[in-house]
């Protein structure tokens, strides 16, 4: 078991919307908006990661986001500076951090000392991840969310067509069947969406195939409504089990 935050602050099947630094504040607050707007109507769950100069405002002008800090540091107060102090991410309204981004990789050492200042100040962690063995090693960590995804698969509009999403998920539960795992990498649509869900990942979303489509409601709505299909499917199937038990028993 895992030194995961005390209280999850998602429950899945929920949503990633990642802008990373392809916004501005402006846009950024519309994409949050319109992601706040939705994530009511569908009743679905969002790690919505922002800037750190706009979490404050993001927070300010949502309910129902999760508001993710794209970076900290492992520092505590004093020296350091230039550097992201956990306690600021948490003054500012935000619940997680995603850390080991392939776009800002950390190593070892700092991953783990980073995860810890997260531990220590309340932000849930969601650490990225590549390989088949990166995953299983940062899944004994401790994580409470994972991303995997192939790096070659980032920002080119295109899923993994083999079975990577699959193997990396079962690979991560296997480690700890309590640690979220998202895959988005590649996905542009709420077709990803619902492949992803249906190999077994906790979560989906994406940046590029969100902030790069000119239409944000009508692909975020996609989304959404992929999750909420599956999340309806999965409780059928789920208050179907008993039933089956009985009969089989009787």
């Amino acid at each position: 078991m895992n030194e995961q935050t005390t209280s999850r602050v998602v429950e899945p099947p929920f949503l990633i919307v990642n802008p990373k630094a392809y916004l501005g504040s402006a846009d950024t607050l519309e994409l949050a908006r319109i992601t706040d707007e939705l994530a009511a109507q569908f009743g679905i769950d969002v790690i919505f990661t922002a800037q750190h100069v706009d979490l404050r405002m993001v927070k300010d002008h949502t309910e129902h986001l999760t508001v993710t800090a794209q970076h900290m540091d492992p520092i505590v107060k004093g020296r350091g500076m230039g550097y992201i102090l956990p306690e600021s991410l948490v003054e500012a309204g935000a619940e997680a951090v995603v850390l080991n981004h392939a776009e800002h990789q950390l190593t070892l050492d700092i991953l783990d000392a980073t995860m810890r200042r997260a531990r220590e100040v309340g932000l849930a962690t969601i650490v990225c991840a590549d390989s088949d063995a990166q995953c299983r090693a940062i899944a004994t960590m401790g994580p409470d969310m994972m991303i995997c995804e192939p790096t070659a698969n980032i920002g080119t509009g295109r899923m993994d067509a083999g079975d990577y999403i699959s193997r990396t998920t079962r690979i991560v539960k296997d480690v700890d069947p309590t640690i979220l795992v998202i895959q988005a990498a590649g996905v542009t649509s709420g077709e990803d969406v619902a492949r992803a869900l249906a190999q077994g990942a906790d979560s989906s979303g994406g940046t590029s195939g969100i902030v790069q489509n000119p239409d944000w409601r009508a692909v975020l709505t996609q989304m959404f409504t992929a999750i909420a299909e599956h999340k309806k499917n999965r409780a059928q199937e789920e208050q179907m089990r008993p039933r089956t038990a009985s009969r089989v028993n009787g």
